[in-house]
């Protein structure tokens, strides 16, 4: 970790006029944990969050920006990403950019869209290899039904389904965590739906932005730009389409996601206010795959309200309120499911609240839970190693197979 985060801990803490015992107390840490950090450790962000709080600053305010540390091992990724990013990014020379003819059955936009449908039930069905082997022949498709546009009508079409399909990619990246391949494609993705007139898709595309740059921690730019993007789409809620009402709904909660985490609860709090009055309208789960990829509603909503709990350590509140309200059985039942990646995640914070309670058992039941129904997902989830390797540390008697099982699954070896 660069010296600088070191330094801006350090400066921090001494301007509060607070030893690293008084920090440490402050934030609900150890002592041996500000050491650390000041020592130029690596800190889990979460950690900074909770330094953040303490401070009275912006978490961002503690970020370092230095030189990155070299990169030991990225071939593996590289290599099974190779035909994704060929496709998504292909060698420019001075005229245009050397592109592989694509079959003729995916030349029509119609087409296109046809099989972007497909390959995102394939990703909601966490089937990610199918996923990456079907993603380049969609853009190559996209890529030429667009230069093959002949006429305004037929460009609006083709320049569309390339947003979609570039949104699916980019969705698709950023869940496997290649942040930079998944930058390119949905910031096109966002332009061609800007030219094409599809605002909603467009907007749909600076919910999944959003989403990144929450992952690389660039909280001051997510809220920015969704507060941005809801203030611009803001809808009368009493006469629009639930999509609309739902993209906005999702907007808040980006808001809301990156003011938490960047130590800003009274815009967090304002944030969830709108989300919640936009699940309100909507009053049940709205799931809408066909044209924005909405999943948003009153189920959402309070889960990432949870979520903020969880972040600030409040492991009794998670528990109490994960399976009240619209979270219990019934309020499901009426309200209807949320998507299976943000019911997931919502998992994950229950999990974690049984770690910090010291409930292991309790924990690892929620992760075989989520091993079982969406083994691959699980295995991208940073949430998931954090709950694990805690478990693996807080734990003083041996370990269970499900526990070494479990380990093993997440690629966790200490």
């Amino acid at each position: 970790m660069s010296s600088e985060l070191a330094d801006n801990v350090r400066n921090h803490r001494r301007r509060a006029g607070l030893s690293q015992e008084g920090l440490a107390e402050a934030a609900d840490v150890s002592p041996a944990l500000v050491r650390k950090v000041e020592q130029g450790g690596t800190p889990r962000v979460e950690t900074l969050y909770a330094l953040a709080r303490a401070l009275g600053v912006t978490t961002s305010t503690l970020f370092a920006t230095g030189a990155p540390e070299p990169v030991r091992d990225d071939g593996p990724n590289h290599l099974r990403l190779m035909e994704i990013r060929r496709a998504l990014m292909p060698p420019v020379g001075l005229r245009d950019a050397v592109t592989e003819a694509e079959e003729p059955s995916l030349s029509a936009a119609q087409g296109i869209q046809r099989a972007i449908a497909d390959v995102h039930a394939l990703y909601q069905a966490d089937r990610y290899e199918s996923v990456a082997k079907q993603l380049p022949g969609i853009i190559r498709a996209a890529e030429t039904a667009v230069t093959a546009a002949g006429d305004a009508e037929s460009r609006s079409h083709a320049l569309s389904a390339r947003a979609q399909a570039l949104l699916l990619t980019g969705k698709y990246l950023t869940q496997v965590r290649q942040y930079d391949l998944a930058y390119y494609a949905l910031s096109q993705a966002i332009r061609d739906a800007r030219a094409a007139g599809r605002t909603l898709t467009a907007a749909t595309g600076v919910v999944g932005l959003s989403w990144l740059l929450l992952r690389q921690d660039r909280f001051d730019e997510c809220e920015s730009l969704a507060a941005a993007t809801a203030d611009e789409m803001e809808p009368r809620v009493s006469t629009a389409a639930p999509g609309h009402i739902a993209v906005w709904g999702e907007l808040s909660l980006r808001v809301a996601s990156a003011a938490i985490r960047n130590n800003r609860p009274d815009t967090a709090r304002e944030a969830r206010r709108m989300a919640s009055t936009a699940a309100s309208a909507l009053s049940v789960e709205h799931l809408d795959f066909s044209s924005h990829w909405t999943t948003f509603g009153p189920v959402t909503a309070e889960m990432k309200a949870v979520e903020d709990l969880s972040l600030v350590g409040d492991a009794r509140g998670v528990l109490r309120r994960s399976d009240e309200g619209v979270l219990s059985r019934r309020g499901m039942k009426a309200a209807g499911k949320p998507s299976s990646n943000n019911w997931d995640r919502h998992r994950l914070d229950v999990a974690r609240a049984h770690v910090l309670l010291g409930s292991h058992q309790d924990a690892m039941h929620e992760l075989n839970a989520l091993r079982r129904t969406s083994p691959e997902w699980v295995r991208h989830q940073a949430m998931a190693r954090y709950v694990m390797a805690d478990v693996l540390h807080r734990r003083k008697r041996t370990l269970t197979k499900d526990m070494r099982e479990m380990a093993a699954h997440l690629g966790i070896t200490g």
